[in-house]
């Protein structure tokens, strides 16, 4: 669509700007008055005015060069009829002049221009059937996960890198192959994923013993061990890739973003939809699965129908940031022991079900963080809020209590946190070295009553913009590992989840 141009609304009406009254001023201080007649945005066509209806073409460029916000748009729409109203523009002659620039800036994002006009039309429907809300979708993702953007990722035993050009370094353990060199030996200085060349990478994520990567054109890649939760299951894990191989079963499946828990792996598609991997015969994600099982299964329940812009994936459950028409919200779903799903309990939850403690809080999430047994949200006006496991002093809140409900860290008021962190503790059995100079003999992902892991240094951080500044703010989690903070029952055997 051609916003500077319109052949016939050109030739019809040439624009009037205002006019200043060039009377000279009183040489008096008290008497110098400006006379300048007032610039109207609607009348006639009558010196000094300037009617919008005049030249929409330019009206129409101005708010698509501005990127204004959808919700600005929303207003200009609800305060005048001239948005409101059919504009005649390709390539939908029925669209005001706020939804046609809100198609305008979705046409310019890099995930939206390679979608079909069905598939764009589904998005549509899928985010409450306004271009504007599927403007507000995009904008939603590209906050909360940063695609497109370097990274630096923090697994239990291994480093990811991501370059703004799409190359990936690994560096770190290596004992399944998970930084895809080709080998199992460590590499103690980032070294480059030579195998990815022509591939751009857009995001990672790493977990124990295995990491995935998503390509610019939502292509999934994953290598190190293709098994979970091998001391629970008994799984040897001997099937490893040590390059990173193309997920066949997700072809089909445009990716934007990636997470590994110890028990599954998620992928969230480009139109808001999740879909696992795994978990095992206990259904603890709405579905049985083999701990080997690489199909993806969309995740049932609520999230069916609602677009998801974000999922963070803890020890054994999952949060998914949503869009809808109302706002922003934050499901949770897997084991609720220790109170991590933020509900009020530590029941488990099999379907995914919404946090209702933010609408008590009057907070609209905008970025979500799962630790290994705690959470954190930063909310659009800045405030964090924590949940979970409290031991450690690891929520912030001054205490080891543990928050079966999101609350706000009120230490952090000061400030506006516009994103944030949280550590995972998950280790591999064996001497491992942490940070180049912690030694640690750790059990697998949490240990039981009788694993023991010597101290680690975590940090929990929130970036503070103050002017044109960010600070780091952090407070550290001492965690030395002497219980497990939650533990289950299955086929009689003891098990951290």
């Amino acid at each position: 669509m051609d916003t500077t141009t319109s052949s016939g609304l050109w030739q019809s009406t040439s624009i009037q700007y205002h006019s200043v009254n060039e009377n000279p001023l009183s040489s008096e201080p008290h008497l110098q008055i400006i006379h300048q007649q007032q610039r109207h945005c609607y009348g006639s066509t009558s010196q000094g005015e300037f009617p919008l209806a005049a030249s929409p073409s330019i009206v129409l460029h101005v708010l698509t060069e501005c990127y204004l916000d959808p919700q600005d748009l929303a207003r200009l729409e609800a305060s005048s009829r001239f948005f409101r109203q059919p504009a005649n523009f390709s390539p939908d002659f029925n669209l005001s002049i706020s939804e046609l620039a809100a198609l305008d800036m979705c046409q310019s994002r890099a995930v939206f221009k390679p979608m079909t006009q069905s598939e764009r039309e589904t998005l549509k429907e899928r985010c409450g059937g306004s271009w504007k809300l599927v403007l507000r979708f995009l904008i939603a993702g590209e906050t909360c996960y940063r695609r497109e953007k370097c990274q630096a990722i923090a697994g239990p035993g291994h480093s990811v890198v991501v370059t703004k050009s799409g190359a990936v370094y690994t560096f770190g353990s290596n004992t399944s192959g998970q930084l895809g060199h080709g080998t199992t030996e460590e590499e103690w200085r980032p070294r480059l994923i030579r195998s990815l060349q022509g591939i751009r990478i857009i995001q990672a994520t790493a977990g124990a013993g295995r990491t995935m990567l998503i390509s610019d054109i939502g292509q999934v890649y994953a290598f190190g061990k293709d098994s979970f939760g091998d001391s629970e299951y008994g799984v040897d894990g001997s099937r490893t890739a040590t390059t990173p191989q193309l997920v066949e079963s997700l072809k089909g499946i445009f990716a934007v973003q990636a997470v590994i828990g110890n028990f599954f792996t998620a992928v969230l598609s480009r139109e808001g939809r999740v879909y696992t991997f795994s978990w095992g015969s206990e259904a603890t994600l709405g579905h049985q699965t083999e701990p080997h099982d690489q199909e993806p299964h969309l995740l049932k329940g609520d999230l069916e129908n609602v677009p998801v812009v974000q999922i963070a994936a803890g020890y054994c459950y999952l949060l998914a940031l949503t869009c809808q028409p109302s706002g922003m919200s934050v499901y949770s779903v897997g084991c609720g022991l220790g109170g991590k799903l933020g509900h009020g309990s530590r029941t488990d939850e099999k379907y995914p079900r919404m946090i209702e403690q933010f609408k008590h809080l009057k907070l609209e999430p905008v970025v979500i963080a799962a630790g290994a047994w705690h959470a954190a949200v930063v909310g659009k006006d800045g405030r964090v809020c924590t949940w979970g496991w409290g031991r450690y002093g690891c929520l912030g809140h001054g205490n080891e209590e543990c928050e079966t409900v999101p609350k706000v860290v009120e230490s952090l008021l000061a400030v506006k946190a516009v994103h944030v962190t949280t550590g995972s503790e998950a280790c591999k059995p064996a001497k491992a070295r942490t940070s180049g100079f912690i030694e640690a003999e750790a059990g697998t992902g949490c240990p039981d009553q009788s694993d023991k892991l010597n101290i680690l240094e975590r940090s929990h951080l929130c970036l503070d913009r103050v002017g044109k500044t960010l600070r780091i703010r952090s407070w550290r989690q001492r965690a030395a590992w002497d219980r497990a903070p939650c533990l289950s029952k299955r086929e009689g055997k003891s098990r951290t989840c």
